[in-house]
Order: C-alpha cells, then sequence, then structure tokens
C-alpha cells in the first residue's frame, strides 16, 4: 500500500537524526515536485496551515507553564501531596502521582512533568527505601498523564489538523486522565511491600491544613481553567490566556518569586517550544498536501468500504500502528503524519474524532516511555544518571496499565464523551 511505503520511508528519513521539521519539510516537498513539477504554491500552503486563531492557544499555555515553574510554584505541589498521602501503603508513590496528576493540568507536557516532580521524588522515595526501579517507573508513568489531563498541547494539534472542538478535547480527557491516575496509585499501593516502600506517621490536621493553605494558588489554577471552558466563560484559546495572566500575577504577587528576568526567560523558553512546534506544523501541512495530491485518505476510505471494516477492527489497526510509530517517532509527528489520513476514514465509519482524540492521547502515552526514543525515559535518565535499562524495567508495568487504560476507554467510549456531552460550550 502507497502510504505504509511512503511513512516506511519517512520513518527511514526521521531516522537519520535531522530534525523532525527538516525532514518532514524536505521529504514532502520532494514528492510534491515530483506530483506536481514544482513548489509554487508552498507559501499558500504554509500560511494557510498557521492562519489558525485557535494554534493562540499554544504559545499562551506553554507561557502559562513557564511561569510556574520558574516562579517556583510548582515545588509546593509535591510537598502537599506527600504531606497528605503518606501514610498510605506506598503514600510516596501515590503521592507522586498525585503531584503528577496536578502539575500536568498546569504544564501540558508529559516531559515538563517528569522533570519537574521527579526531581524532587526520586531522591525522597529513594532516602525512604524505595527500589530505584519504583521511583523510577512512577515517576515515568506519572509524567505521561501530563498530555492526556487538559490543557495539552498535542490535543491542540491533533484538534486543529482535525477540525475537531479543543475544548471539547479537553473535557474529554479529563475522566480518562483521573482514571489513569488512579490505576497508577492503586498499583503503588498493591505494589508496595515493608522492604522495598516505607510508610510515614499520618499528617496531622494542623499539617494538612498548612500543606493545603501553601499550595492553594497552584492548585485554583486546573480548576480556573478548566470550569471557565466548561461552563462556557471562555473558549480554549481565551483558557489559555486568562490561566498565563493567572500564572503571571500568583507567581509575580503571591509567591513574588518571578522577576523581570524571570519573566522575559519564561516568554523566551515558550517562544522557542511554540516556534519548534509551529515549524513542525508547516512540515506536517506539506506531508498532509502531498497525501491528498496522491489521493492516499481517498483510498483509505475506498479500502474499509470495500472490506467492510467495522470500527473496532479499524481503531483496533490503527492503535496497534500507532503504538508501533510511538516506539519510533515522538508524539507530535505521530499526530501531524497519521491524522490526515485517519480522519475521513473516521467520518466515514461514524466514528467520534473526540473519542479518537482521546484514544490517540492514551497510545502517546505509551510512546512516551516505550524504548528505544521513550521521551520519559531519557528525562528520568537525565535526573538521576541512572542505567537506561534500569529505567525500562521500572517503567515495564505502567506499558500494561497504559494498555488496560486504552482498553478500557475503547470499550466504553461514555468514559471520554460524557463530560464533552455536558458542556455548556463546544
Amino acid at each position: 500500500m502507497l502510504f505504509l511505503v511512503i511513512l516506511a520511508a519517512l520513518v527511514l528519513v526521521l531516522f537519520t537524526g535531522i530534525p523532525v521539521f527538516t525532514g518532514l519539510t524536505l521529504f514532502a516537498a520532494a514528492i510534491l515536485v515530483g506530483v506536481e513539477g514544482n513548489l509554487g504554491n508552498l507559501g499558500e500552503i504554509v500560511f494557510g496551515k498557521l492562519d489558525a486563531y485557535l494554534l493562540v492557544a499554544i504559545p499562551l499555555f506553554t507561557l502559562m507553564a513557564h511561569f510556574m515553574i520558574r516562579g517556583k510554584v510548582v515545588n509546593d505541589l509535591y510537598d502537599t501531596a506527600h504531606t497528605l498521602l503518606r501514610h498510605l501503603p506506598g503514600g510516596l508513590g501515590v503521592a507522586t502521582v498525585a503531584a503528577c496528576t496536578i502539575f500536568a493540568a498546569i504544564s501540558g507536557s508529559s516531559v515538563a512533568t517528569a522533570l519537574t516532580i521527579g526531581s524532587a521524588a526520586i531522591p525522597q522515595m529513594l532516602r525512604y527505601g524505595y527500589a530505584p526501579r519504583v521511583a523510577y517507573g512512577v515517576v515515568g508513568a506519572g509524567g505521561t498523564l501530563g498530555i492526556l489531563i487538559p490543557p495539552s498541547a498535542p490535543m491542540v494539534l491533533f484538534g486543529v489538523v482535525s477540525d475537531t472542538s479543543i475544548g471539547a478535547l479537553f473535557m474529554a480527557g479529563v475522566v480518562p486522565g483521573f482514571m489513569m491516575a488512579a490505576i497508577f496509585a492503586v498499583y503503588c499501593m498493591w505494589s508496595a511491600t515493608a522492604k522495598s516502600a516505607g510508610r510515614e506517621k499520618r499528617a496531622s490536621l494542623d499539617e494538612a491544613l498548612a500543606a493545603i493553605r501553601k499550595s492553594i494558588w497552584s492548585l485554583s489554577l486546573p480548576p480556573l481553567i478548566l470550569g471557565g471552558m466548561y461552563f462556557g466563560v471562555f473558549t480554549a484559546t481565551e483558557a489559555a490566556g486568562v490561566g498565563a495572566l493567572a500564572a503571571l500575577l500568583i507567581a509575580t504577587l503571591v509567591y513574588r518569586s518571578l522577576d523581570l528576568r524571570g519573566i522575559w526567560d519564561a516568554a523566551r523558553d515558550a517562544a522557542r517550544t511554540s516556534a519548534m512546534l509551529f515549524m513542525i506544523l508547516i512540515g506536517a501541512a506539506l506531508f498532509g498536501h502531498v497525501l491528498t495530491k496522491l489521493r492516499i485518505p481517498a483510498q483509505m476510505v475506498d479500502l474499509v468500504t470495500a472490506y467492510g471494516v467495522s470500527q473496532v477492527v479499524f481503531l483496533v489497526a490503527v492503535m496497534v500502528l500507532i503504538f508501533i510509530l510511538g516506539m519510533f517517532l515522538e508524539t507530535i509527528s505521530i499526530i501531524l503524519i497519521t491524522t490526515p489520513v485517519i480522519m475521513p476514514v473516521l467520518v466515514h465509519l461514524g466514528i467520534n474524532p473526540i473519542w479518537y482524540g482521546v484514544l490517540l492521547t492514551i497510545n502517546l502515552e505509551l510512546a512516551l516511555i516505550t524504548p528505544p526514543v521513550g521521551m520519559n525515559l531519557f528525562a528520568i535518565k537525565a535526573i538521576t544518571k541512572a542505567p537506561i535499562g534500569e529505567i525500562i524495567i521500572g517503567v515495564a508495568p505502567y506499558v500494561l496499565l497504559l494498555i488496560l487504560g486504552l482498553a478500557l476507554v475503547m470499550a466504553f467510549p461514555g468514559l471520554a464523551l460524557w463530560l464533552p456531552s455536558t458542556m455548556a460550550y463546544k
């Protein structure tokens, strides 16, 4: 099949080590020259894709996360989770999952979640007798929640490429996100033993209240963003602006830990990250245009129609393909390469794109902790300098748990679709 040949060739190009943007752009341009004989409409394709109001959400959500990180607002999250949950079996592991869950609703990035929470959690877990593998696994898996619990940069990109409501996608990720966090926490409690994980004394009421007061401002940001979107107060893009402004005010006026230099550095880092994403989006726009010129999406629809493929069979096949791609490509590339081909088939089969978006995101979580290119694996290695094999063994049980979560959302679409169906704004 032509698409598989093109996909295999593209993966080989990206394996050369050149940047994703460069690989996508050059590969698509070469095919475009072969198909059309020129690159005359290159500018029209690029600006047509980037001229989207929804894309404003990406730099704003990124800026919000950098304000919170550079303002050291998130440092209190782990301490609060530890104080409230330390008495449970595997309490530090559960606290790490809880801290990752909250930070995921601030950062929108799995790697940032793993790096930020892992820097505090891993030394603490090792200090209390947890096996290194256990600590690495909890942080690696907890970090993946960064792209499932909104805000989520991959969801924004999928929404833009597929023309799906980003607000609805965000709401669709809430229940599965908390479900996965609960599954991780239950596993931490189940697997905890006296040898590998010590239990601490339950916090007193005064300690618990003091911990909550300390982090109340960082805890207030996710409800502000999600609640505003859910009740129709603002759109996803407006929510990004509100979140960035709120994070700036919290870091500068409440914590007083962000000065002008910090604001400049946060803005610079957010601009760099956003520019990288937009450059990849340019390459993906060219690639999608090439696929359309070659009629690959239409051929996919014809193939599905000819063989009478059902919704379930198609989704399982796509999930397997994305799981395999996730071992070799980073998440943004997978979204931008596969979505132009998959979307026409979803429409033909009557598959809800919001449901598919959540399934895709859970599968992309797997990509973050599966070798050889799992980004969270390398994030943990950067923190700990541990052997990569030790980290892979630590996250292995969580790969199975994520597959379980993927199967649950596939079997029960309501887990993803119920909350968006009740929104005031869609």
